[in-house]
């Protein structure tokens, strides 16, 4: 299996990587477009700035190429904190267009009695059975960085988890080949290790 992380300039790509080892699944950091074409499962991490994400991924020629091997060639991929937060239609973090798989809209946190940015570990409540989360406590704590969050919007049924700061996020989603975290599962411990566990199975 052929498993990539895909470097646009924001990420911690090696910490992934390394999580990735640590359950003895091979893995490429690759900043090679050319290179995405042979990949069975991409994984597309962040940390930064929405607008800032974007830019690169259109500067680097990764939209198009993206589009095609996720939607048209159905490769498994999965965002990782910002990551998550690109695969959305829009961010209010600098008012910019994500890549639009989701119909969902990324705000940023409005608390008075809880700081910003959220870090630290929190709970996940389960939405709807999924792959990702197979074998995984349901009262597991993973690790969250962010201040930005995934609305939730009714109707829409791509939340596998959400969590509660203050307010009630998306904090995961599925939609066919398409997985995302808001949390770090490389920095989550045993439940992040099994995650990235049965994402590289699926």
């Amino acid at each position: 299996m052929k498993l990539k992380i895909i470097n646009y300039g924001l990420g911690n790509l090696m910490s992934i990587q390394r999580a990735f080892n640590r359950i003895g699944i091979s893995s490429e950091i690759v900043d090679d477009i050319s290179q995405l074409y042979t990949a069975d499962k991409l994984i597309l991490p962040g940390v930064g700035h929405f607008s800032s994400g974007m830019q690169n991924i259109r500067t680097n020629g990764l939209f198009d190429t993206l589009n095609e091997l996720v939607l048209i060639k159905k490769i498994p991929i999965l965002g990782i904190c910002l990551g998550m937060q690109l695969f959305t239609e829009y961010s209010e973090e600098g008012n910019v267009d994500g890549m639009k798989w989701f119909n969902l809209k990324t705000k940023r946190f409005q608390l008075t009695e809880l700081k910003v940015p959220h870090i630290g570990w929190n709970t996940v409540s389960v939405e709807k059975e999924n792959e990702l989360f197979k074998g995984i406590d349901k009262n597991a704590k993973f690790y969250f960085v962010h201040s930005y969050y995934v609305e939730i919007k009714e109707g829409n049924d791509d939340a596998i988890t959400t969590t509660d700061y203050g307010i009630v996020f998306n904090s995961s989603l599925s939609k066919d080949n398409i997985f995302a975290t808001q949390f770090h599962p490389e920095k989550s411990q045993k439940p992040g290790l099994k995650l990235l566990e049965n994402f590289a199975k699926l």
